[in-house]
């Protein structure tokens, strides 16, 4: 637009008024009559049970009879209020009660700074400027809000309002517009928010047009999410404060998306978007309201553990500098891994425990490496090096093995001490201890940096007791707070608001990979206390899309503190009330992805960044092939370790992510995906090597939008060698498409499959009978299938996860009725056979043989 005024292309600039050249901090613009009708009942000037909301409908229909009454004229604001019901606001005037409107307006429009620019360069160029408006405003009422700093360039424009000429844009303003200013329409440039009044009908006249989109569809389906009402005169907004309005969110949250449009792939851009949309409002009022908390309390120093400090440094760092606070954010190296060595206290066999089943898939050598301990120095651990520390008796075992020998408990010390100093030192040269106090600020969830780094702190006879800023805490946190330190968190603490807290805590590797620098996490200091870092996880187009979401959280902040720089302590902060929209737009993003966000974040990989070295897809591949199996209720049964972000795999699919939105916004009962009748629930039990059969654990029987079913259950124990799986937990007809173990055998992870009718054939069938392929009649609630794990592992499992996806025709829970034939015994017994003759050869066969035949003796 800009190159065309200074190109001399055009005569004449047109501007629309209300949301190009001003806009709202409101969500719409009739959302204004609800801060109108608070600021009036807290006046004295209406009546105390008059709501907001209420209030906001009445001024909207008030509108609607006038515009009725005038016949299709246009009217004024005292013509509107002269159709409120006036015997509701206590004898105020009619003029007062129109200028208190007015001022509402003045207080809640903002000058688009974008706009203005627009309009000072056509000052700059001698291009006249005009605006035309749709508007009930008078001359005094429109000049009143436009008199205001950043739109000098405004003066002596000439004004056409519909109002003062008895049309709109759209019957006739346009003809006045032109015959007025004595100019053809292609000399005319127009912009305007307006598809129809601003860009259509004007076009059709000759004139140019610029059509200033505010909401683009991308972002309408966000909003829609949000559950953010798009119909201009529809249901109150949620998430609205009576004095602030949206904040200004919603405005510049599509600014920013106007602002750029980033390079690159398909994948960037979602990336970057997501990072303008979501998480950058999060992490912009998260910013403001730690620099906020530092400058109330004279902090003038907060500590950022990295990775997440590098980049929430700048932030609060921006957000301190914008509102004048004297507050520096200084990134610091710290890690749960490092601060955990660090805070061993004694080697005691307690202690150890401890300390391995706070890990996830740790092996032995891997726990050898982060203790610094040789191979050498543990012999007896030599061949068991590869193990998984999966359960509590290896656990316990290797607690043993590790405090049994005084030289290995001193050895254990010296490496916590060395560990602990080399911390110190690290804290000591970025300058975190210089001061008695130290406020770390992070993404947050359990506190667990924060109460090791002050057990490392008072075992180096340090007296800083640090303290914590979060995004949010959840239970965990109530540990921090026990111990007599202070953890706040900003969407939420110790797990309150449930809802908030639990939908971040639930599925965060995504937010905190968009807000990691790119490297590794950290896994010791070297002894000059440098950092010394893991290999970081993630591929090239990974970083790509991370830095494109960092860009876009550093584009909002920027469009914030514009507005924060020009109003000055004028703009509202988002440290109070803001932070309930700031949390709905993360939560609904976790539980509503977009297919598009699904493509791009599913494909991220996440570290366990706590001494193992494992790396998992955030979409993860083994649950791919149960997408079409799955129910909404079903992602909510999913653990952490299954899924990072369960509502991706909605998202995959276009008809399970209609039935979780459809579930989300409370359309749809979840019931509606459980079977009909007395429910029932897919039950494993299992047997150890003593021969006792042990209860596991069940999951509940729901058929989704296709007619099929999945069940996952997890055990945790030792010495495992049988699983019982009663699928249907009923009498019924099951197609079980395939069954997946996977399981930790003889300290090794394995992954065992049933997908095949020589897989179904080999399996014993308690109470059921198997009918051929994959088909199998479960005659009772407790029939089960026997899944011989040691068997087939070729050793003990001490953990196991259980996968089933099968489609169920339920049978009549009396037993009554007709069972199905069995498959031929010949076709179970040839698969055996097969087995047999693979794994032994002839000997095999005959052996199996003579086996059978010694069962049919003893049957007789």
């Amino acid at each position: 637009m800009t190159q065309v005024i200074a190109d001399g292309s055009c005569s004449v600039v047109s501007f629309d008024v209300f949301d190009t050249i001003l806009w709202r901090r409101t969500p719409r613009p009739a959302d204004l009559f609800g801060v109108l009708g608070s600021r009036l009942r807290r006046g004295g000037q209406c009546e105390d049970w008059v709501s907001d909301a209420a209030f906001r409908r009445m001024r909207i229909v008030a509108e609607r009879d006038a515009r009725r009454e005038a016949a299709g004229g246009e009217v004024s604001l005292f013509d509107i209020w002269r159709a409120m019901p006036l015997r509701h606001f206590r004898g105020s005037s009619l003029k007062d009660l129109v200028q208190a409107e007015v001022d509402a307006e003045r207080d809640f429009t903002v000058v688009d700074l974008d706009v203005a620019a627009v309009i000072e360069s056509a000052r700059d160029n001698g291009v006249p400027v005009v605006l035309v408006s749709d508007t009930y405003f008078t001359e005094d009422q429109l000049a009143l809000l436009l008199d205001r700093p950043g739109l000098e360039a405004l003066k002596g424009a000439r004004v056409f309002r519909s109002h003062q000429h008895g049309k709109d844009k759209a019957s006739g303003l346009w003809e006045i517009v032109l015959a007025e200013l004595g100019v053809s329409p292609e000399q005319v440039v127009h912009v305007g928010d307006n598809e129809v009044a601003d860009c259509e009908v004007p076009e059709k006249l000759g004139i140019r047009t610029v059509h200033y989109e505010r909401v683009d569809d991308a972002y309408a389906r966000i909003l829609e999410r949000e559950q953010e009402p798009v119909d201009p005169f529809g249901a109150y907004a949620p998430h609205f404060d009576p004095d602030r309005g949206d904040f200004g969110i919603t405005s510049l949250r599509a600014k920013t998306l106007q602002s750029f449009s980033p390079e690159g792939t398909g994948g960037a851009k979602t990336a970057w978007r997501y990072g303008a949309s979501i998480v950058g409002p999060v992490l912009t009022g998260f910013a403001e309201w730690v620099a906020f908390k530092a400058h109330q309390e004279g902090t003038p120093v907060v500590w950022c553990p990295m990775r997440e400090g590098e980049l929430l440094s700048e932030l609060v760092n921006n957000a301190a500098r914008a509102r004048g606070w004297d507050v520096t954010a200084k990134p610091v190296w710290l890690s749960r891994q490092v601060t955990s060595i660090a805070a061993l206290e004694s080697a005691d066999r307690e202690e150890i425990v401890k300390f391995v089943r706070k890990r996830h898939e740790l092996t032995v050598r891997q726990l050898l490496e982060m203790l610094h301990l040789r191979v050498g120095e543990v012999p007896h651990l030599a061949e068991d090096l590869d193990t998984v520390l999966d359960n509590d008796e290896i656990a316990e075992r290797l607690g043993v093995a590790l405090t049994e020998m005084p030289h290995l408990v001193n050895r254990l010390a010296v490496t916590a001490t060395a560990s602990r100093e080399r911390l110190v030192r690290s804290l000591r040269d970025a300058g975190a201890l210089d001061r008695p106090d130290l406020t770390l600020v992070d993404l947050g969830w359990g506190g667990t940096i924060q109460l090791q780094l002050a057990r490392v702190l008072r075992l180096a006879g340090i007296d800083i007791e640090p303290a914590g800023l979060y995004l949010a805490t959840d239970d965990r946190s109530v540990q921090v707070l026990l111990a007599g330190l202070r953890a706040e968190g900003y969407l939420g603490q110790s797990g309150h608001p449930a809802d908030a807290v639990g939908a971040v805590v639930r599925s965060p590797e995504v937010l905190e990979q968009s807000v990691n620098a790119l490297c590794g996490s950290l896994v010791d200091f070297a002894e000059d206390g440098s950092p010394v870092l893991g290999v970081a996880a993630g591929r090239e187009a990974q970083n790509l899309e991370r830095a494109a979401v960092q860009n876009g959280i550093r584009a909002f902040q920027r469009q914030w503190n514009r507005y924060v720089a020009l109003n000055d302590t004028m703009w509202p902060t988002l440290v109070d009330t803001a932070k309930e929209r700031l949390a709905n737009i993360l939560v609904s993003s976790l539980k509503l992805p977009t297919a598009e966000e699904a493509s791009v974040f599913g494909n991220w990989e996440h570290e366990d960044n706590f001494g193992s070295t494992v790396v998992t897809r955030v979409l993860p591949d083994d649950l791919v092939p149960a997408v079409p199996y799955l129910s909404p209720s079903d992602l909510e049964d999913l653990q952490m370790r299954d899924s990072f972000w369960p509502a991706l795999l909605a998202a995959a699919d276009p008809h399970l992510g209609a039935a979780a939105r459809a579930v989300h916004n409370g359309l749809v009962d979840p019931a509606m995906f459980e079977p009909a009748g007395e429910s029932s629930a897919t039950t494993l039990r299992y047997r150890t090597g003593d021969g006792q059969w042990h209860d596991g654990t069940s999951r509940r029987v729901r058929i989704n939008h296709n007619g099929l079913s999945f069940a996952r259950m997890d055990v945790h124990d030792t010495d495992i060698e049988l699983v019982s799986l009663a699928v249907p937990g009923r009498p019924a007809l099951v197609r079980v498409d395939w069954i997946e173990v996977k399981a930790i055998a003889g300290g090794r992870p394995r992954t065992l499959h049933w997908n095949s009718t020589d897989d179904f054939a080999r399996l014993h069938y308690e109470d059921c009978a198997w009918l051929g392929a994959n088909m199998v009649e479960f005659h009772s609630p407790l029939a089960a299938i026997w899944l011989p794990l040691g068997e087939a592992a070729g050793a003990t499992v001490s953990s196991l996860q259980v996968t089933v996806a099968f489609a169920m025709l339920p049978r009549s829970r009396s037993g009554l009725g007709y069972r199905m034939p069995p498959a031929d015994r010949t076709a179970r017994i040839s698969a055996k056979v097969r087995d047999e003759f693979r794994e032994r050869g002839v000997m095999g066969v005959t052996a199996g043989a003579a086996r059978i035949a010694a069962r049919r003796l003893r049957g007789h």
